[in-house]
């Protein structure tokens, strides 16, 4: 159920990376996941600032969509406060964009991509051998 989950996340990024997707195994879907966030985020702040409604508001929207997958594969059980406190950001940083694209707030679409490179970072620092380690246990 969760490889179905986050693969259903990753269409919202899988432009170009399927085949990186099939291989990857749940550490590395999730990076890909912030990748491709964080790359909507970019896209939809130049689009902003050129003017094109129209790819602002798709990317924001893909944007969106990816950190609500995220937030939905939380486990909640096991991961405790650390959870708690990824949902209430997940979820904030989902009202954030879509005040961003509201208000055309180029500031607001740096503030969560400023909070998802933080977030990734963590999640970058836990050492491959102990992702693969998570995967088999």
């Amino acid at each position: 159920m969760y490889q179905t989950g986050i693969h259903q996340a990753l269409n919202q990024y899988r432009d170009g990376a399927l085949a990186e997707v099939n291989e990857a195994n749940p550490h590395r879907l999730i990076q890909m996941l912030f990748d491709g966030a964080l790359e909507r985020i970019a896209t939809a702040k130049g689009a902003m600032q050129q003017g094109n409604v129209a790819v602002k508001g798709e990317r924001i929207s893909k944007a969106i969509g990816i950190i609500d997958g995220l937030r939905a594969h939380l486990d909640m059980e096991k991961g405790g406060e650390v959870a708690a406190n990824l949902d209430a950001l997940y979820e904030y940083m989902g009202r954030r964009l879509t005040e961003a694209n509201l208000r055309n707030d180029p500031a607001m679409l740096d503030e969560v991509a400023n909070l998802l490179r933080e977030v990734k970072a963590g999640w970058d620092a836990i050492p491959a051998q102990q992702a693969a380690e998570g995967e088999r246990g």
